[in-house]
């Protein structure tokens, strides 16, 4: 059985959040969760809740609902590109520099491991 959990216009850009969910894909939801509360990035907060919350997701579509976190492995996990706020930055000599704020759409999808 699988789950997943959308984070959708986040505030990071696609490329540094990809650095982020790079680092958890195919691993277990406990492991993934311990590298996401050491990695120093800002994406790794937005990552860690959204992966909590397809935890959550799985747990609650179960019957029983009883499930640890080492028996959840991460099936699936991209990033895709949000839309962009464009601003504009003064420039010399009267030109303007038109700057994209990017957005991010993260897609996490859990599953239950099956036990042999």
């Amino acid at each position: 059985m699988e789950a997943r959990a959308l984070k959708r216009y986040s505030g990071s850009s696609p490329r540094k959040m990809r650095l982020v969910v790079d680092l958890i894909r195919n691993k277990r939801v406990d492991e993934a969760i311990s590298i996401l509360r050491f990695t120093n990035k800002n994406a790794a907060k937005v990552v860690e809740q959204t992966l909590a919350s397809a935890y959550s997701n799985l747990v609650n579509k179960l019957d029983s609902g009883r499930i640890t976190q080492n028996e959840v492995i991460i099936k699936e996990a991209y990033v895709n590109e949000g839309p962009s706020m464009k601003r504009v930055l003064p420039a010399p000599q009267g030109r303007a520099f038109r700057i994209r704020k990017r957005s991010s759409h993260l897609t996490l999808v859990v599953e239950q491991l099956e036990i042999k």
